[in-house]
């Protein structure tokens, strides 16, 4: 019997925090940001993996059209969290859901045109072998969308400091290139484990697997972000999301 994983533990005791707060229309930067761009990004796909599946709302998204029409295409979401898969059944929509980790995917080689990524490999120990699987399943010209919690702003130590004698507010910005792993309490007793590495070492661990970066976004916070708070709005020009579109070469 193998041992349980303290950070998959976390994930399940805490399932019903990402759920209440950041699914079914309750974060703005996912409603504003993210699954518009998922959608233009996924269009044309047909055999899509949506890796951290959560309880599968990009899943359920690569099923429709941007304006919500049900298109040929099949979608299967993989999550190591039972409680996430749990909800995504019960969610419906049409994808099929699988129990597993992004560092051993339970399908054959090159058995998609897409797969995405969507703010999970901020939170993958064997980060190496999960870029290494994706592009193994992935068939030649398929695409990986990624997106990633901006890592400069995930380095450890970053946060608001409240300069008094300045009278000024700004982001901190911590050791960028030391990678590290964090439990963060995202709220009080809900923690969540993180990990931050340069954006370089996800650059060159899709270049050796042969995932040719096509396009790169760093959109600004959008609108529903910005009006929860006014040091949101005063940092306006800091991107928090990173997108990536990548090919899979021959």
């Amino acid at each position: 019997m193998t041992n349980p994983d303290p950070a998959n533990e976390l994930w399940e005791a805490h399932a019903g925090w990402w759920q209440e707060g950041f699914t079914a229309g309750a974060d703005p930067e996912y409603e504003e940001q993210i699954l518009p761009l998922a959608a233009v990004e996924l269009a044309g796909a047909r055999r899509v993996l949506d890796v951290g599946t959560g309880e599968g709302q990009i899943a359920r998204l690569a099923m429709s059209g941007p304006a919500g029409e049900e298109r040929a295409v099949t979608a299967i979401g993989i999550d190591p969290t039972a409680a996430q898969l749990t909800l995504a059944a019960e969610r419906g929509g049409g994808p099929a859901y699988a129990r597993a980790g992004a560092a051993g995917l339970p399908f054959r080689d090159e058995a998609f045109d897409a797969v995405v990524a969507c703010l999970v490999f901020e939170h993958i120990d064997d980060v190496a072998e999960a870029i290494a699987e994706v592009a193994r399943v992935l068939e030649p010209g398929g695409r990986f969308l990624f997106f990633l919690n901006h890592p400069l702003l995930q380095t450890p130590g970053s946060g608001w400091i409240d300069d008094i004698d300045l009278a000024e507010q700004y982001w901190r910005i911590g050791p960028y290139l030391v990678e590290d792993h964090t439990l963060e309490e995202v709220e009080k007793d809900v923690w969540i484990p993180f990990i931050h590495r340069p954006l370089s070492r996800y650059v060159n661990l899709l270049a050796s697997n042969g995932l040719l970066i096509r396009r790169m976004d760093e959109p600004a916070p959008p609108e529903g972000f910005l009006q929860k708070a006014a040091e949101y709005r005063d940092a306006a020009t800091i991107p928090r999301l990173l997108f990536l579109r990548t090919e899979k070469v021959a």
